[in-house]
């Protein structure tokens, strides 16, 4: 035996969507249900554990030796889940662990066994049983007790005999499936360093980081206060019986004679300066309401473990086009940002629920909770949290890909690539640019400039990013757009290189090389599987489905294909262009970077407990906090990166915050 194929279904009390594998699994009433297998290959066995099934010696065997691979989708389910079941130490044989479904997203695919199924064109007798989700509720959900069903709280087998048979199927099903993928994608195959990078994930994921949960529960009831509080005031202004109710506060207003289009966040914003009074002071009440940070905080409540510790905060390859990490659960990537000078005395506040004091010291409480969700994750007892980032990551990356030579010579230097691209776009000595200096203004010209143009945008980009809320007017911003062009040519011409190179193997199907990037044309005809490929320095691929040529929305040729549409989450035709490449190869590069350093730091003995973005978060222990140790190691170069300079700063703390 040298491969198991496996699917389990399983039982908890603990809601899965909301508290997160590992809360799920802690349960005490946890149990599997089912578990289905297959050995080399061969048909799906189904073991039903509860009415007396057993798992067959040799594969219980077979799980437990090191030799035997163990595929599933969405492996870290089935490795977590069967770790408790057979009381295995679940680092013990992580590594033995395949996921199908970080395969397929590893190859542009989107998660979701039937998703992925239906998108790689499996026949409908190869997919998910479409009763699957119903089925789930069914039996491994607890059930609302009514008369009807006799005041049970859980169904089980003899409740729904046929359903249940149903349900043995939708578990073989799901293993058939699962193999499937696998079989066609076994010519597109993961890297080997990116497997162990999977099975560092799940190790820093089952890991996990603490809570403070005496703030996470003081910053609920602050939060409960507040809303009552600012629900009443704002009733007692309106004479309202919902002030939150958008069509009777815009009605309202107009009767104050303000008109409004909407009530959106924008809008209520731009508003509120040329206000006074009573008008004034709803809007803020409005603005102040729609803060949901405490969502974030009910999150955290909802997940954590019997150790007060939450974990599976990360997906890996949750962006699948650049194989970035995403947010789970909390949402880390998406924290709101820290500006209070007195951290530390605001959280003492919450904690001890003084609602009026926070009140009194701060004014707005929704916008101090706010702030204090980061400084929710703290370290384990003893020990400090040591947070460290890239420096301008991206910025690195697409200077060193393009060869923009000025920019390389930036950061082998000072790293002020603000005042540097402002000096460059407007022919002022760098030197000028500092504060107390008129030139001063330039900067933020550079630095919106560098934020919004680097991947082909043009004034929209600029305004996206919030040229106009920097003081920028609109009318200047076509000049901005061409001065930092002109002074990025080879970053320009990279755009056009990687454009023209994508078409070009499209319409050849040859290889083309551009800056250490290899586009392809990679194809398994007898399975039906056809990609665009791009090779990346670090032997990373990234991958665009069923890719073809047509007019875009400008009637020009261009390069589309089947993917994961962000907005719509729906899987469907796209296309793409020379600064989209850029940025997907750029934000590529950059995660490469972060994920060599992620190793470099468990290889050193340190603990990352989670990573946002270009930023690493470490558990240590006091007496090991040599921050420029920690420095060192991510500012190391790296060896597929010949003459790219990484730096890094960090800095240590008893709570996690913005520096």
């Amino acid at each position: 035996m040298h491969s198991l194929n496996i699917d389990i279904e399983t039982y908890s009390s603990v809601d899965i969507k909301k508290s997160g594998l590992y809360k799920y699994v802690q349960s005490p009433d946890f149990e599997v249900l089912l578990f289905a297998y297959s050995v080399n290959g061969e048909p799906t066995q189904v073991i039903d554990l509860v009415q007396g099934g057993e798992i067959p010696w040799e594969v219980q065997n077979a799980l437990r030796h090191g030799s035997v691979k163990k595929h599933a989708y969405n492996a870290a389910f089935e490795w977590y889940c069967l770790s408790k079941h057979f009381g295995i130490e679940p680092d013990a044989w992580l590594d033995q662990w395949h996921c199908t479904m970080f395969h397929g997203l590893y190859c542009g695919y989107t998660a979701g066994l039937g998703p992925t199924a239906k998108a790689m064109g499996l026949p409908s007798d190869k997919r998910k049983l479409s009763t699957g989700n119903a089925l789930i509720k069914l039996f491994c959900t607890p059930t609302k007790p009514t008369n009807k069903n006799g005041q049970r709280t859980r169904t089980l087998p003899h409740h729904e005999p046929e359903k249940w048979e149903l349900f043995v199927d939708y578990c073989r099903q799901d293993v058939e499936v699962e193999k499937e993928i696998e079989r066609r994608l076994i010519n597109f195959p993961v890297p080997q360093q990116e497997q162990e990078m999977w099975v560092l994930d799940q190790r820093i994921n089952a890991t996990g980081v603490e809570v403070d949960q005496q703030l996470i529960e003081g910053a609920l009831y602050t939060s409960d206060v507040s809303t009552d509080s600012l629900s009443a005031e704002s009733k007692e202004i309106t004479q309202l019986a919902n002030p939150n109710s958008a069509p009777q506060l815009t009605k309202w207003l107009g009767e104050q004679g303000v008109e409004v289009e909407n009530l959106q966040k924008a809008t209520v914003e731009k508003l509120l300066p040329d206000l006074t009074g009573h008008v004034k002071r709803v809007l803020e009440i409005r603005l102040e309401l729609s803060k949901t940070s405490v969502k974030k905080y009910q999150a955290m409540d909802a997940a954590v473990c019997a150790d007060g510790r939450v974990r599976g905060l990360l997906q890996f390859y949750g962006a699948n086009r650049t194989g970035r990490w995403a947010g789970r659960l909390v949402q880390v990537q998406n924290l709101p940002r820290n500006y209070l000078s007195t951290l530390g005395m605001a959280r003492q506040l919450v904690k001890d629920m003084k609602y009026e004091a926070i009140k009194l010291i701060y004014g707005n409480v929704p916008d101090t909770l706010s702030q204090l969700v980061r400084t929710a994750f703290v370290p384990s007892a003893g020990n400090v949290l040591a947070i460290s980032d890239f420096s301008a990551i991206e910025a690195r990356v697409i200077a060193w890909l393009a060869g923009e030579q000025w920019r390389l010579e930036v950061f082998r230097t000072h790293g002020k690539i603000y005042e540097a691209s402002a000096s460059q776009m407007f022919g002022i000595p760098i030197e000028l640019i500092r504060k107390g200096n008129p030139e001063y203004e330039l900067r933020q010209k550079g630095k919106v400039a560098e934020l919004a143009l680097g991947y082909q945008g043009g004034s929209g980009a600029l305004i996206s990013m919030g040229a106009l809320d920097m003081g920028l007017e609109e009318k200047e911003l076509p000049d901005i757009v061409r001065r930092w062009r002109a002074t990025n040519k080879r970053i320009v011409d990279f755009w056009y290189a990687l454009e023209n190179a994508a078409l070009s193997v499209m319409r050849t199907g040859q290889p083309v090389g551009v800056k250490g990037l290899i586009f392809s044309r990679e194809s398994d005809i007898q399975n039906g599987l056809d990609f665009l490929t791009i090779q990346l320095p670090s032997g990373r691929k990234l991958f665009y489905a069923k890719p073809f040529l047509a007019a875009n929305d400008f009637g020009k040729e261009a390069i589309h294909y089947w993917g994961l549409n962000q907005t719509t989450k729906k899987w469907e035709k796209m296309n793409t262009y020379g600064g989209k490449l850029v940025e997907n190869v750029v934000q590529a590069v950059a995660r490469d970077c972060l994920a060599v350093t992620l190793k470099r730091l468990d290889q050193a003995g340190y603990q990352t407990v989670m990573h946002i973005h270009d930023e690493a978060v470490l558990d240590i222990p006091k007496e090991n906090a040599d921050l420029d140790k920690i420095a060192e190691i991510m500012s190391t170069p790296i060896d597929w990166a010949p003459g790219l300079n990484l730096n890094a700063d960090g800095f240590l703390a008893e709570y996690y915050q913005k520096d």
